[in-house]
């Protein structure tokens, strides 16, 4: 054990200036430099390359961290100086800061029109490596009550099913519902099965007195609405 602890740059080892934990506890969080507060995830580095250096050389390598948070789990752990360990509590850490910040956008969102739906949730999927389809659940008074994930894959009629959609609607007492999802592409122009998809939703909604207000199609940076399209 205290072979390979040798083979690594400790942080406890680095000058005073470089101690990221230190400079938390002195400084505060608010201070520090991303690469400092990843430094704190990973805890030691390479033996050529500090936990803080590692950690620079990982938002340079994805592009900050929008990139860092698209990144998958396997990628992430095969770089020199990461591994499982360290790439789990980074992304752990990524999908936290996610859900904090949907939850505290959720809780004061009320959706007016298709914009209002991409600014709630194109943080969320703009960098995603996969179609993610969303339920946007709201009140009577268009409020958000939550923004729960149905399904993660290629979107086709056996992976998103309008049972499991409507049992997210149900359990929040939704009154309507705003169908989301994003194309990895970029390009959120709605395919044949995105149409499909959407219709057959919007039918089932009808049986069970829950609307479907719009299909928001979620790209890098722009969006669709089918409703505007006039498909809804």
């Amino acid at each position: 054990m205290s072979e390979y602890l040798d083979k690594s740059v400790m942080i406890k080892d680095l000058p005073a200036d470089e101690r990221p934990r230190e400079k938390l506890w002195s400084n505060g969080p608010e201070v520090m430099s991303n690469a400092e507060l990843i430094a704190i995830l990973l805890r030691t580095g390479t033996r050529q390359d500090s936990a803080v250096r590692l950690a620079d050389q990982l938002l340079s390598k994805y592009g900050g961290l929008s990139g860092l948070g698209a990144v998958s789990s396997r990628e992430l752990s095969r770089i020199k100086g990461i591994g499982t360990a360290k790439a789990g509590a980074v992304l752990a850490a990524v999908e936290l800061g996610k859900r904090m910040g949907m939850q505290a956008g959720a809780e004061r969102f009320t959706i007016s029109t298709p914009q209002s739906v991409c600014d709630l949730l194109m943080p969320r999927l703009r960098y995603e490596s996969k179609e993610k389809f969303i339920a946007v659940l709201l009140s009577t008074k268009n409020h958000v009550l939550a923004t729960p994930t149905v399904s993660v894959g290629t979107l086709t009629a056996s992976l998103v099913h309008p049972r499991e959609l409507f049992r997210e609607a149900i359990n929040y007492s939704a009154a309507a519902v705003i169908l989301v999802h994003n194309h990895p592409s970029g390009d959120p122009t709605p395919s044949r099965e995105d149409i499909t998809i959407t219709r057959k939703i919007l039918e089932a909604g009808k049986l069970l007195d829950i609307l479907v207000l719009d299909h928001v199609i979620i790209g890098d940076g722009k969006y669709v609405s089918l409703k505007e399209q006039g498909i809804l």
